[in-house]
């Protein structure tokens, strides 16, 4: 029996491969990202190659009430969520005073917000039908303090800890939660952050198929946490052991060509 994914920002990058995986899977999709022309142009190709239901809803989270006219959608279409795929979101790259105020709380709003208030809402249906799959997308960034890209930094590390410690509390409900945390990736991110030049993205991104790849896979198996790729794995293992002061100077230096090199 077919059961229903929503996945928020649907409309590129890790959204597009996760649609791909829930309907190669027989699994109906709930697209939802801001630019339908996209949305609707994934929801007919998924349709024709795997012949289940996939729903369009572009709207912009990025705004105070997105996250509910969302819910509001989902209700009035009658859709009950069996997973749930928070993966709408976005960084930006500067000092924290030079940018925008306006941007850096609408990166809260679809970075944090948006995240606990999807989960918060389709949680309690989960656990009353005894199953369900929350799957956060978190990052590397969420273990470390990240000067130049700050708020972003801080909203995965709210998104790492939040989605640990739920899957810890949903244990014996059938419902379980994963968060993926992967490092540089091949999406429209770095170019929207403007990080697709930065010294870690030189360092190398993984294609995005394979991230998804593996984060779907852990979700499905009811892991809590899946950091993609041996250089990540060694990278959260050393910023565990490193200096606070060192851990903070590197992702500077990461982040921001002009800052000074981790010494």
């Amino acid at each position: 029996m077919a059961q229903t994914a929503l996945i928020t920002g649907a409309s590129a990058g890790l959204g597009v491969e996760f649609a791909k995986l829930f309907a190669a899977d027989r699994h109906d999709v709930v697209l939802v990202a801001r630019r339908r022309d996209r949305l609707d142009a994934l929801a007919a190709a998924l349709e024709k190659e795997h012949g289940g239901r996939a729903h369009v809803i572009a709207l912009d989270l990025g705004v105070p009430d997105g996250a509910q006219r969302l819910l509001d959608e989902l209700s009035r279409r009658g859709l009950a969520i069996d997973f749930l795929v928070n993966n709408a979101g976005f960084g930006e790259r500067g000092r924290f005073c030079d940018l925008s105020a306006a941007r850096s709380l609408e990166m809260v709003q679809v970075n944090v917000t948006t995240v606990v208030t999807l989960t918060r809402a389709l949680l309690p249906g989960m656990i009353e039908r005894g199953r369900g799959r929350v799957l956060n997308v978190g990052s590397v960034a969420g273990f470390q303090p990240g000067p130049f890209m700050a708020v972003y930094y801080a909203s995965k590390a709210f998104v790492n800890s939040f989605t640990e410690a739920l899957a810890f509390e949903l244990r014996g409900t059938g419902v379980t939660a994963t968060v993926s945390c992967p490092g540089a990736t091949i999406t429209e991110f770095g170019a929207v952050a403007g990080t697709d030049r930065s010294r870690l993205f030189r360092l190398g991104a993984a294609p995005a198929q394979r991230v998804a790849r593996e984060a779907y896979d852990a979700m499905m198996a009811g892991k809590a946490m899946v950091v993609h790729g041996l250089k990540n794995k060694l990278a959260v293992q050393s910023l565990r052991l490193g200096p606070r002061a060192f851990v903070t100077r590197v992702a500077a230096s990461l982040n921001d060509s002009a800052a000074p090199p981790a010494k």
